[in-house]
């Protein structure tokens, strides 16, 4: 039976602004002791529990209404679900909601939170653009919304999407709020920028500690996350004697998430005094409390974690455990995969099988692994890492050859993905770089470039690689093959249009135009550029060409040599020192040496024979002079040739 109005009115004139949930949780109780079965009277009940953080208690009462108050309050229930940590359902529920209207702006923010939570954070990214416009300041929630889209974008990096991050660099509304611009510093981390990081934390704790909305218990909540993150930067770089001073100062029972408590105690491990004994740290770290279902640690964050965790027990000498734990863990993910954490555990797995080993000894080891599982990449690169250390370059290069070459004839788009992997591709590169390839550096490069470009659903869309793209453009750009020319500047067009901002973009596209078509370099173009007075203003051409310009070796046996014009002030002529080997046995200082030292006795202009058949020899020698005649041969009579005459043996008289 249905509330009716006049006993609707009296349900909430039992409750006021300044009444608490329990009052509004009581007069709903009270209505449904007369109507169980009204709606209405169901939803204020949920609500209450809601606000009360009686979110096992709200799931329950959803149960007992039954599937009417789910369809009728499907907010409220994805809500519940999304509070209480089953996470798929509230997905399910909360699209619903966002899909049919239900609940509109709350529904989508549920369902963005939801995606969030599930790490899909490309979709959370497009609700969050949804609720943005009029709407958002309509409502007062433009800096809410501002501070989570930055947070999806620190998590799309983090995830190694960061092709879809359309903010590269903080903007001035993040830096007015302490959530905005902890959210911007974390994800300047995320892209690598340590030190844009740390000021932007430093700015986010300062507004903290001066916010005057804050109750000093709530400023030093609020402060513990951003010093457990300074913590973090202080590692990465390197800093742990700063590091250990900082942590003495973190209170870790009083981070109210236990998510974040947990990673700040591992860190603090890492800088702490005494960690020398691997057997102590171990026994500290698998000393954790459990994460509830709606505080779970991220996927790259819990990968890090496992990391951590294999990484001592082989400092504790568990080879065969570790390598029973990463196998089973392998055996449950397909190769071959572009996936740090498969890959990273692929690499611990490789460890523990060599047993400690490093350098050929390892690899005796590890290379029978490779015909078991020949399509791991982090196998792959453990080996190649191996060959490096021994400078075996050419078995790294033929050993990645064939593993992109079985890649590419499988002819599967996963396969393919991983083939083209810019990771993989600069490995490459780098090792041709080693041996001065050039040629097979322009066309790895091409080739990687045309696969991902065929890859682009439309030109609009973004390109997955830009850095790839700029390396392979600026390698065919030194090219004298006029197709390469063209494809440069068709990466160089697509680079341009996407980021018209990146200088590098706007001067390859112009460097590729002045080889193709240069009519069609525009002044807005070379506007774009930085001047060339700008970029030599620092340098003194003349002081430059007066000292001299230092030329490399040749590389070829045709390039002409050149000798380089000495500095001023310097002794052009420099006495060459002969060693004490190639000196005459009489060699007398200051003495003029025999410029004919170096010919044959007889071959000297003042050579003179000695002796009357030196004499005789020498007259027979000179141009022109008498020749004597040659003396007649005179053979013996009956010698015809060897085995006769005399020198023949003679029969023995024998019996006839």
């Amino acid at each position: 039976m249905a509330t009716t109005v006049p006993e609707l009115s009296a349900l909430f004139r039992q409750t006021h602004l300044h009444s608490n949930n329990e009052d509004i949780l009581k007069a709903a109780n009270a209505a449904l002791k007369k109507a169980k079965t009204d709606v209405v009277a169901q939803q204020a009940r949920v609500v209450a529990l809601l606000k009360l953080d009686r979110f096992a208690d709200a799931l329950r009462a959803f149960d007992e209404a039954g599937d009417a108050l789910k369809q009728h309050a499907q907010l409220e229930y994805s809500y519940a679900l999304y509070k209480a940590g089953d996470l798929e359902k509230a997905l399910d529920v909360a699209g619903q909601a966002a899909a049919t209207g239900e609940g509109d702006r709350g529904a989508k923010h549920v369902l963005a939170q939801t995606s969030y939570r599930l790490e899909k954070f490309d979709r959370a990214a497009s609700v969050y653009s949804q609720l943005e416009g009029p709407s958002a300041r309509a409502m007062g929630e433009e800096n809410d919304l501002r501070i989570n889209s930055v947070a999806v974008d620190a998590q799309l990096e983090w995830q190694g999407n960061g092709h879809l991050v359309k903010r590269k660099k903080p903007q001035k509304e993040d830096l007015e709020a302490f959530e905005s611009a902890y959210n911007a510093a974390c994800a300047s981390i995320s892209r690598g920028s340590l030190l844009e990081g740390q000021v932007l934390l430093q700015r986010a704790k300062d507004l903290c500690t001066a916010s005057e909305d804050l109750p000093e218990d709530e400023k030093r909540a609020e402060l513990l996350p951003i010093l457990t993150q300074q913590l973090y930067v202080l590692i990465q770089q390197g800093r742990n004697e700063q590091a250990a001073r900082l942590f003495e100062t973190i209170e870790l029972s009083g981070i109210p998430d236990l998510s974040t408590r947990q990673i700040a105690r591992i860190n603090g491990l890492v800088v702490s005094p005494g960690t020398d004994n691997p057997f102590m740290v171990q026994r500290l770290f698998e000393h954790s409390e459990p994460l509830p279902k709606n505080d779970l640690l991220f996927e790259y964050q819990s990968s890090l974690v496992r990391q951590d965790q294999y990484t001592l027990d082989l400092r504790s000498l568990k080879y065969k455990g570790v390598a029973s734990s990463t196998s089973r863990y392998l055996s449950s993910h397909p190769s071959p995969t572009t996936s740090a954490v498969v890959n990273s555990v692929s690499t611990l797995n490789t460890a523990a099988c060599a047993q400690g080993e490093t350098g050929k000894s390892a690899l005796k080891f590890i290379l029978p692994l490779l015909e078991q599982r020949p399509n791991d990449v982090g196998l792959l690169l453990t080996i190649l890492q191996l060959y490096l250390l021994t400078n075996n370059h050419s078995s790294a290069i033929n050993l990645l050859e064939k593993f992109l070459t079985r890649l590419e004839e499988s002819d599967t788009s996963q396969s393919l993905d991983v083939r083209y992997a810019p990771g993989l591709v600069a490995t490459l590169i780098s090792l041709y770089s080693l041996q001065g390839r050039k040629t097979h550096i322009r066309r790895e490069l091409a080739k990687a470039a045309a696969y991902w470009r065929s890859q682009q659903g439309s030109p609009s869309d973004p390109l997955l690689h830009p850095n790839l793209f700029k390396a392979a453009g600026a390698a065919l750009l030194e090219s004298d093959v006029p197709e390469d020319a063209e494809t440069a500047l068709a990466i160089f067009t697509s680079l341009h249009e996407q980021i018209s901002s990146d200088r590098a973009n706007t001067a390859g596209l112009v460097a590729s135009l002045a080889t193709t078509n240069p009519t069609a370099v525009t002044l807005d173009l070379l506007a774009a550029l930085t001047p060339a007075a700008r970029l030599v203003a620092d340098l003194d051409a003349a002081a430059l060409e007066s000292a001299g310009v230092a030329r490399t070796a040749p590389t070829s046996s045709v390039e002409t040599a050149v000798k380089k014009r000495p500095a001023e002030g310097k002794d052009k002529t420099v006495k060459k020192r002969i060693r004490a080997s190639r000196m005459p046995k009489e060699f007398v200082e200051g003495k003029k040496m025999d410029p004919e030292r170096w010919l044959p006795l007889r071959e000297r202009s003042y050579w003179k024979p000695k002796g009357r058949k030196g004499k005789a020899r020498a007259a027979g020698l000179t141009q022109g002079g008498p020749v004597a005649e040659d003396k007649p041969v005179v053979e013996k009579a009956g010698v015809v040739g060897p085995g006769s005459g005399a020198g023949a043996k003679k029969k023995k008289k024998g019996k006839r």
